[in-house]
């Protein structure tokens, strides 16, 4: 069965980011340029949060801030729950479920070292299931 290293080896465990100073703006025109729903927030080393779609829609948009004044560290996710490379597909689900979120920052010794999103935990669990099948398969059919 996977766990979060699964993932982000067959994902890759590089993400985009933005530092904290810049605007929601600026967030919104890598998270298109790049397709991805949320970028991870940081400078230099450390990391601060995450910025999502949903923080846009429900911190700038519902609040009618400016996207080109608004900087990100004031609309950020913070306080997220962690996840480490050997957490298992189940508990990363558990905590998106408990905590209401779509994105968790995979951290190693105090570092990111990632992000996995439920996307990305939907899809390898298709793929285990796949595996599984045709385990089974193989197995019935001698």
């Amino acid at each position: 069965m996977s766990n979060i290293a699964t993932v982000l080896a067959r994902k890759g465990n590089s993400f985009v980011s933005v530092n904290p100073e810049q605007t929601v703006l600026e967030a919104l025109q890598l998270m298109a340029d790049r397709n991805v729903g949320a970028v991870v927030v940081n400078d230099a080393d450390t990391y601060h949060g995450i910025f999502t779609e949903r923080d846009y829609s429900r911190n700038v948009i519902l609040k009618n801030r400016h996207s080109s004044e608004t900087k990100v560290k004031e609309v950020m996710s913070v306080n997220l729950p962690e996840i480490k490379p050997l957490d298992t597909l189940n508990h990363c689900m558990q905590l998106m479920a408990d905590h209401n979120v779509r994105y968790l920052p995979v951290m190693e010794e105090g570092k990111m070292n990632g992000i996995i999103s439920i996307t990305d935990v939907i899809r390898e669990k298709v793929i285990d299931q796949k595996e599984v099948i045709k385990q089974l398969k193989e197995y019935i059919q001698g």
